[in-house]
């Protein structure tokens, strides 16, 4: 079964950042476009960034945009979330998985990386 390794969480203060990185096994990496997600505390899990699978192509949620860029290593298996400008609405457990627009629907989920953000 694919695997999810998120890394990179912690605390930081508002208006800092943090860099997450995730790296899959799976034989197709290349070929899927990824998404990263969050899950903010009592909270449904949410699509923050995704990039196609050549990465010539990302998108974001609003409330990423001009914050948080999203880039992939094909030749390492690892798609990346750069973080600056953090705030405190930031603060949720980061997960990434191939991309889908409804995240309800994944069925499997690594075990996600927490990013804190203090004010």
């Amino acid at each position: 079964q694919v695997q999810f390794v998120e890394s990179g969480g912690g605390l930081v203060q508002a208006g800092g950042s943090l860099r997450l990185s995730c790296v899959v096994s799976r034989s197709t990496f290349s070929l899927n476009a990824m998404g990263w997600y969050r899950q903010p505390p009592g909270n449904q899990r949410e699509l923050v960034a995704g990039i196609s699978s050549s990465g010539t192509s990302t998108k974001y949620a609003d409330s990423a945009k001009g914050r948080f860029t999203i880039s992939r290593d094909n030749a390492k298996n690892t798609v990346f979330l750069q973080m600056d400008s953090l705030k405190p609405e930031d603060t949720a457990v980061y997960y990434c998985n191939l991309l889908c627009l409804q995240p309800d629907r994944i069925d499997y989920w690594g075990q996600g990386t927490q990013v804190t953000v203090s004010s």
